[in-house]
């Protein structure tokens, strides 16, 4: 009978329904080809703009689904994830949140660089090489396997329902 009213009376975090999303978006951003075909940087700093560039799609697909709430809920597992990384690299409470924040603006930034590029208002081509090569050049076929993949990524999100969106289905 315990397990009953801990389970009934438990206050359950609200960003849980979000960690299937989360979770594939992370799963998305380790796959090999990026950092193979398309020459990401396997690095910390690569692995993160990796990621982030597959975020910042999804949250444009939950704006664009009127999914506010989950979109914020989406941001804080990645500040969460990103604070225990961090923590793990050994970086100490008292600069913690000096790296989440300049992580978070990362974020915001290539968020705007992203839309911009994928609504057509910018090159898409470019806000990658600033943002996940930050400025070293990468090869031309690097360069179009990344766009072409994160472009179609894009047209299947905005085919996906809500639903499977949340359930981490990303096509």
């Amino acid at each position: 009978m315990p397990n009953l009213f801990r389970r009934l009376f438990a206050s359950r975090d609200p960003k849980d329904a979000m960690q299937p999303l989360y979770n594939a978006i992370v799963q998305e951003g380790r796959e090999p080809h990026w950092y193979l075909q398309g020459e990401v940087p396997d690095t910390i700093d690569g692995r993160f703009d990796m990621i982030v560039a597959i975020l910042a799609q999804v949250l444009m697909r939950l704006e664009s689904l009127n999914a506010a709430q989950e979109s914020v809920w989406l941001t804080e597992l990645f500040v969460d994830d990103m604070d225990g990384q961090l923590r793990q690299e050994g970086i100490g409470d008292v600069v913690v949140g000096k790296h989440i924040g300049r992580m978070v603006s990362a974020l915001g930034g290539r968020l705007s660089a992203y839309r911009e590029a994928l609504s057509g208002e910018a090159e898409l081509s470019e806000a990658l090489a600033r943002n996940l090569y930050r400025g070293a050049p990468p090869s031309a076929d690097a360069l179009a396997h990344v766009e072409s993949r994160l472009r179609a990524r894009w047209v299947r999100l905005g085919a996906m329902t809500r639903d499977a969106l949340m359930a981490g289905e990303l096509g």
